[in-house]
């Protein structure tokens, strides 16, 4: 099927194109004295400075400044300045029309499963090894699951592109195909020309392409997709303020899609999903300052990367590769035993051993396609970073 014959409303549920949806207070009007959204006008009671007012105590009044993010208020359902700022990030995306912020990406997530899959009937398509979450909105939303597994040969983690196509065109249930690039546990950039086959394939639904990591790219390896939601509307490119940013804690995830189905996600989700506290810390890290420090963290931590933990990793014994293109902010490392085959139990020990006796967390992911034998190391501080070294240095040189 030509791009240009896609279709949102053949793939959206009856119920979501029937929807109403909640008209919030603050959709109509935002300024002036605001007396329509039952909101309390003196103010937020845990910062606001109450004091008698000059007419004996009649009425309180707020000192002034004491409520300067107007908490007391409900923020932009739409966080429209938010979304003016990413459009300076990702250039291409056209319009504001074209973002959603959800609570997180896992937000997003949910969104995408639940106005496309009718529970019970229908089902999303996934490429393990890959991000759990995909897997647990479907189970929550009773939507099947299509396995498709990447090719892993030599730690590869690419598409098997065809047998994407193949399977997703065979099958009308499956309304989204989920793609992770740089992927999670992978830290691998799918092809874009494996992507762009999956969109221009006859698949009448909707591609996913989650970009979480996106930011900690080389240069020379690419960038986002986000720009190709113009050519493809049956194209959403998920992204996080979490990684790059350093603001996992403020929940806050951003869907780049089609005006069209930025428009049902927008009728579909909470009514103020997203706090006036995370608005205002994503506006000030998507201002100039704030994303030339994010650039200069994520090169610190690429440099981390490359130069220092993925080295010294591959000098410890019973390390037998560095696994994955190493594009994200973490690393895929296999550990293998004295035949030199994938090792999950020592793995697993020195997972067990460092986070119950030496303080140290990392993540076992020995289970996943692909993955037997393997740690995946977040990168963190260059002081954190040789720790993990010497930590390992220590419990690997024990190992017969």
């Amino acid at each position: 099927m030509p791009v240009s014959s896609f279709e949102l409303k053949r793939i959206l549920r009856p119920n979501i194109l029937a929807l109403e949806p909640y008209r919030c207070a603050r959709d109509d009007y935002s300024e002036g004295i605001l007396l329509d959204a039952n909101e309390n006008s003196y103010g937020a009671a845990y910062r606001a400075e109450i004091a008698e007012a000059s007419d004996g105590g009649a009425a309180p009044r707020i000192s002034a400044g004491a409520d300067e993010m107007s908490l007391h208020r409900y923020p932009d359902p739409l966080g429209r300045e938010v979304k003016r700022r990413i459009l300076e990030l990702r250039p291409g995306v056209p319009s504001i029309d074209n973002v959603f912020l959800g609570v997180g990406s896992d937000e997003v997530i949910d969104l995408v499963v639940r106005i496309t899959c009718r529970p019970g009937v229908d089902k999303i398509l996934i490429t393990p090894p890959t991000y759990g979450m995909y897997k647990v909105v479907a189970s929550v939303n009773d939507v099947g699951v299509v396995k498709v597994p990447l090719v892993v040969d030599g730690g590869s983690f690419q598409l098997d592109t065809e047998a994407v196509v193949e399977a997703a065109v065979a099958d009308p249930a499956i309304k989204v195909i989920w793609l992770c690039s740089p992927g999670n546990p992978t830290g691998t950039r799918l092809r874009e020309e494996d992507v762009r086959r999956v969109l221009d394939s006859p698949f009448a639904g909707l591609v996913v392409v989650d970009e979480a990591y996106v930011d900690f790219l080389r240069p020379e390896r690419g960038g986002s997709c986000a720009a190709l939601v113009t050519e493809y509307p049956g194209l959403v490119v998920m992204q996080t303020m979490s990684k790059s940013f350093g603001l996992a804690g403020i929940r806050l995830g951003v869907g780049i899609a089609s005006r069209e189905l930025v428009y049902y996600l927008n009728n579909t989700k909470a009514p103020y999903n997203v706090s006036t506290l995370s608005l205002r810390v994503a506006r000030e890290a998507l201002s100039d300052a704030g994303l030339q420090k994010m650039r200069q963290v994520t090169r610190c931590l690429a440099a981390q990367r490359d130069e220092y933990l993925i080295p010294e990793l591959k000098r410890l014994p019973h390390v037998g590769a560095i696994l994955g293109g190493n594009d994200a902010n973490f690393v895929l490392c296999r550990f293998v035993d004295g035949a030199g085959s994938p090792s999950n139990e020592i793995a697993k020990g020195l997972y067990t051993e460092m986070a119950e006796n030496r303080g140290l967390v990392v993540r076992f992911r020995g289970l996943d396609h692909g993955c037997e034998g393997c740690l995946r190391i977040t990168v963190g501080t260059a002081a954190e970073n040789a720790t993990v070294v010497a930590t390992l240095r220590s419990l690997l040189s024990a190992i017969a």
